[in-house]
């Protein structure tokens, strides 16, 4: 009672109270449409009322969007945030795949790709679309542009089922897009190199996984009397994983077992010299090709690539050990004849050695050919000693026990 009689004692006061009430209510709303967007990045706010976000992002991002949908749009995902956070102390939730690739174990096995290919792609339109053929086959060649002819007609027994790739090892290329063909090969050119420094940088079985057969060829190989389809259908019915054609006799050879033999398809042993061989089944009686054009299944390669040395780059005594990587070795290496090759024995590679103490540049390289050899000799037959030592061990102490 006593406030009303006040209020009514005052009518005076209790108006201008209502006024200035009226007039801020006014003014709040013309002001509020005046500024229909609100700038976060300018608020100065605490830190901790908007973690780990970037006002001026968003504020850039959605200058379009009212402060209240805004405020919204954070509320959610700041609900969403906490939801990760709260699976993230979930060790239950964090990714480990052991089986994955060495380095990929963190990833969902789904989006792994461990394997690649030398298909070109376009840069445009669906990856899906980009193919109209995939070739199951690679071949290699190792290249001076000096030999431009010799390749120009090798390549061209090789169908659309082969992915052609160039190795330069003079460092010339693109004067080879003088032929069709090139502008659809993969060139690499590193100046001074041999095949096998490339194919072991280059050719990772990871890599060439998509093909069936990897061909390794030299420069100087005379190809009038092979045909690369049919060669494939010979390898495929004989059952060789490592393989070359045979090589015409009359320009000599250095072994019985690579030269072509008349009236057969395929050879997989030969008589060679008195004392050449301890075994009927072990090379280069058997289980031998030389490495001027070596054939192999994506299998065997596999094996090979492991076997190639980084330092021993001539590739001098795999021939010798290529057995080790296919069994029995003597059914599965073997020399094609029906198909059949010329090594023309073109010194080029040798030329590309340095001239010392009055000697020429390809005495330098076939030294270390031969220095290479018993390295890789000496490295594999310690390797094989130190394994069946462990072995011996290894078995020793599981009797004891």
């Amino acid at each position: 009672m006593d406030i009303h009689l006040r209020l009514l004692g005052k009518p005076s006061e209790t108006g201008r109270l209502f006024m200035t009430a009226f007039v801020g209510i006014i003014c709040g709303f013309f002001l509020g449409i005046s500024f229909p967007t609100l700038s976060l990045s300018k608020m100065n706010l605490p830190s901790s009322l908007f973690p780990s976000i970037d006002l001026t992002y968003i504020d850039d991002k959605y200058s379009g969007l009212s402060s209240q949908a805004l405020f919204n749009a954070w509320a959610s995902l700041k609900g969403n945030t906490g939801s990760s956070l709260q699976l993230q102390a979930n060790d239950d939730t964090k990714i480990w795949v052991p089986t994955n690739p060495r380095g990929a174990e963190r990833l969902p096995p789904g989006i792994v790709v461990s394997e690649s290919d030398f298909y070109l792609r376009r840069l445009w339109g669906m990856p899906n679309k980009d193919l109209s053929i995939k070739p199951k086959y690679l071949v290699t060649f190792t290249v001076g542009y000096n030999q431009k002819s010799n390749i120009d007609a090798a390549v061209k027994k090789f169908s659309d089922n082969f992915s052609i790739m160039l190795f330069h090892y003079d460092g010339r290329t693109t004067e080879w897009d003088e032929f069709e063909w090139s502008k659809r090969a993969i060139h690499v050119s590193v100046r001074k190199q041999t095949k096998w420094w490339y194919a072991k940088r280059f050719l990772h079985p990871d890599i060439v996984a998509p093909y069936e057969y990897i061909f390794m060829w030299d420069e100087d190989l005379g190809v009038e009397h092979f045909d690369a389809e049919e060669y494939i259908k010979l390898v495929k019915k004989h059952g060789l994983e490592i393989s070359q054609p045979g090589l015409d006799p009359s320009r000599g050879t250095t072994w019985a077992m690579t030269k072509k033999r008349d009236g057969t398809e395929v050879h997989k042993d030969t008589e060679e010299k008195p004392g050449w061989c301890t075994d009927a089944h072990l090379p280069p009686c058997a289980a031998f090709v030389e490495i001027m054009a070596t054939v192999f299944s994506r299998d065997a390669w596999r094996c090979v690539w492991h076997m190639i040395q980084n330092d021993l780059v001539h590739g001098w005594g795999l021939d010798f050990a290529l057995r080790k990587c296919v069994e029995p070795a003597h059914e599965k290496i073997g020399v094609v004849d029906a198909q059949w090759i010329v090594h023309q024995g073109v010194p080029s590679l040798g030329n590309q050695g340095k001239a010392e103490t009055g000697r020429a540049p390809w005495e330098g390289v076939r030294e270390r050919c031969h220095k290479e050899w018993r390295m890789f000799q000496d490295r594999m037959t310690n390797a094989e000693k130190a394994y069946f030592k462990v072995k011996e061990v290894d078995v020793h102490n599981s009797t004891t026990h």
